[in-house]
């Protein structure tokens, strides 16, 4: 199907205007002031949508989602399962990177590299990391290396550090799975990101700090997460910042999801940016559908919730409505710089020859009216009209 949006204002997410977007076989094909609704009688089937008084941005690109499920601590009865594809759909995500967790023993990463396939299948871009909290990394393969070389969905690899659920690894053993995941990388032409599941322990940062240390590892290698769940570990991301890490913020995680210690993420983004941190080292994932163990002082369970992922949809409304930050800024930190970052070059803007990853929002309330992924209306006027193939 092609599509001709029709008068929308358009974030690039610098400010393009108001201007005409004619979508072709699931890519931008032309921006213009008007395209007259003539030329849709050259074109066949054509769906033209009135985008007056809405904004059109990229399409949200969510770097840590638990696809396949996640959880398990506590017991099996707190796995959390599969995510159904309405449920990325809904919220405005067009491009997910699937992960494992705690579980790296009963959780499958080819199950997981399947699930991407699906909702790939479905209607949606996908990509997954290898690995999971342990070291050494569960892989597909037999090696990081070999599993970001030789698998195409598998674009980084995901670890644990500074929690007492990781395998507490040595610096050496932090700078080869960079080291791996970098050449990797370099290989494939892929990001070879090291995404990091980061805890509270008094560590914090600082192993990431130490593994590059007199290498040509770039600091931008490492993909931290998680970086608002305490004050300490927020204020050492102040820095990373400023030194050009990548600072990523996790909508799932904050006060109003019963962590009570975590810092609301649209706050956290104010004060990054308050503090200097470039606004090109900002993103926001959601942690979504994983298992978020709420704990004592022990690290004894207390309850267990599931972090949502229509946070990242949320977040990026109050960062725009609640801490008043440029449309433009807030559709980088939730699309673009992680397309730039992990090197998903047709994702993140809106130009001619990129994927149409497309959300279009009320541009008053921010409400979601359309929702296109790879030229494909997935949401239409605030309902899904395609489904998953079990939902």
């Amino acid at each position: 199907m092609n599509i001709l949006i029709k008068n929308g204002e358009i974030y690039s997410p610098e400010y393009k205007g108001k201007k005409d977007i004619l979508v072709m076989h699931g890519k931008i094909s032309t921006i213009k002031e008007d395209i007259p609704p003539e030329i849709t009688h050259h074109l066949g089937d054509i769906e033209v949508i009135d985008a007056s008084d809405s904004i059109v941005i990229p399409g949200f690109i969510d770097q840590h989602v638990h696809i396949n499920g996640a959880g398990g601590e506590g017991g099996p009865q707190y796995r959390t399962p599969p995510v159904q594809l309405t449920q990325l759909s809904t919220v405005g995500i067009t491009s997910v990177v699937g992960v494992l967790g705690t579980d790296g023993v009963a959780r499958s990463l080819r199950e997981l590299l399947m699930k991407a396939r699906g909702l790939e299948n479905e209607g949606i871009s996908t990509w997954i990391y290898t690995g999971a909290y342990q070291v050494p990394s569960p892989t597909i393969t037999g090696s990081i290396l070999s599993d970001i070389v030789l698998i195409d969905k598998v674009i980084g690899v995901k670890m644990a550090l500074s929690d007492h659920r990781s395998s507490h690894p040595t610096i050496d053993e932090l700078r080869r799975i960079a080291s791996d995941a970098r050449v990797g990388g370099i290989l494939s032409g892929k990001a070879g990101v090291v995404h990091i599941h980061m805890g509270s322990e008094k560590p914090g940062l600082t192993p990431i700090l130490k593994a590059i240390e007199n290498t040509d590892i770039p600091i931008e290698q490492f993909a931290p997460t998680h970086l608002n769940r305490c004050e300490d570990l927020f204020n050492e991301s102040i820095e990373f910042g400023r030194l050009g890490g990548y600072v990523d913020i996790t909508a799932g995680v904050s006060p109003e999801y019963g962590f009570d210690e975590a810092i609301k993420p649209s706050e956290a983004v104010k004060t990054l940016l308050k503090k200097g941190v470039p606004v090109d080292r900002i993103t926001m994932s959601t942690d979504g559908n994983g298992s978020m163990p709420k704990v004592n002082e022990k690290k004894e369970l207390v309850r267990m919730l599931i972090a949502p992922v229509s946070s990242l949809y949320k977040e990026f409304v109050d960062m725009v409505k609640e801490e008043k930050i440029d449309i433009e800024d807030a559709v980088r930190i939730t699309s673009t710089n992680i397309a730039k970052h992990l090197k998903l070059s047709q994702k993140g803007e809106i130009k001619p020859n990129k994927d149409a990853d497309l959300v279009i929002l009320d541009k008053n309330t921010l409400k979601i009216k359309y929702v296109i992924a790879r030229g494909e209306i997935l949401v239409k006027e605030g309902k899904p009209i395609k489904f998953g193939t079990f939902e």
